[in-house]
């Protein structure tokens, strides 16, 4: 088991955006296992790979209740997404100690390269929909505090910033 350490913001690798994932080898499930590793130490139901420090577009989503049903996600795309929101309290290793509401499509169906190396499609709902979509947001360089207000990031940015 191999937990890696997640980049402190304000970290610049967490503004860029990841490059995409050409093929699936060895390596690439490696730093999956890891991510998935990572993931269930902090624990938490979602971590793209800038978050780690590797600026591939990598990512794993867990929210089952029982855990090991994690999705590895290679170049994921979101297809469509619902018309129905969904709010939840959003969080992320990088920014430890704040949260804040955040609302997104309540469904998602994305498209990426599975651990076979092949053209997958999923359908997400609820608290994996709302993962997959906060680790697509990594992968583009944004975070969730992204998607709030000035006045509430700026909030959340100076709360963060006293309890560090």
């Amino acid at each position: 088991m191999t937990v890696r350490t997640c980049l402190p913001w304000p970290d610049k690798r967490l503004r860029t955006q990841a490059e995409d994932v050409t093929e699936i080898t060895d390596d690439i499930r490696a730093i999956w296992d890891d991510m998935i590793d990572t993931m269930e130490a902090m624990p938490g139901v979602g971590l793209a790979a800038p978050q780690i420090g590797v600026m591939l577009r990598l990512a794993v989503v867990d929210g089952s209740t029982e855990r090991g049903k994690a999705v590895r996600l290679a170049n994921p795309e979101i297809l469509h997404s619902s018309v129905e929101l969904r709010e939840h309290e959003e969080a992320s290793p990088n920014l430890p100690g704040v949260s804040a509401k955040v609302t997104r499509p309540r469904a998602v169906t994305v498209k990426f390269l599975n651990a076979q190396g092949m053209i997958d499609r999923r359908d997400f709902v609820g608290i994996e929909a709302t993962s997959v979509q906060h680790q697509i947001d990594h992968l583009n360089g944004r975070m969730y505090f992204d998607r709030l207000s000035k006045v509430k990031r700026d909030m959340l940015l100076r709360k963060a910033k006293k309890q560090g």
